[in-house]
């Protein structure tokens, strides 16, 4: 038996990459940690309008968090090493790794990442799309 999908109708035709995309986004799974913010910023000097990304990412160094982008996917990375060297008398704070992966759509492009106070950002731009308008010659056949 086999399972509808969600473009499975005539109308959509070649949209099984957006598929396959919307079946792999369901799949991340994630315990919601770090907390993250994702805001639209509005055009300014000579930047264009922007998606910025900004994850909680406190007590991690540069050196420990890593960002790439892999098959459409930006993906943010933490590791933190224990400090065995000392001694907590509490520990509300843990020394843990993290991964977090967002979808990209097609032409979206990282424009740079920045790490102050605690919190990591990373700006995304899609360049505006040219308009395109072809007309179609149609052919006569007797």
């Amino acid at each position: 038996m086999s399972r509808p999908t969600l473009m499975n109708s005539p109308f959509l035709l070649g949209f099984d990459e957006i598929e396959k995309a919307l079946e792999r986004v369901t799949r991340t799974a994630s315990d919601g940690y770090p907390p993250y913010n994702i805001e639209r910023l509005q055009r300014e000097d000579n930047l264009p309008e922007r998606l910025r990304i900004t994850l909680a990412v406190a007590g991690f160094t540069r050196d420990q968090l890593a960002i790439t982008l892999e098959e459409g996917q930006l993906v943010i990375r933490g590791r933190q090493q224990d400090d065995r060297e000392r001694q907590f008398l509490h520990r509300g704070i843990a020394a843990r790794q993290f991964q977090r992966s967002f979808l990209l759509a097609e032409g979206m492009q990282v424009l740079g990442a920045d790490l102050a106070d605690g919190l990591l950002s990373v700006d995304l731009v899609r360049p505006e799309p040219e308009r395109i308008v072809k007309n179609i010659e149609i052919t006569v056949r007797s």
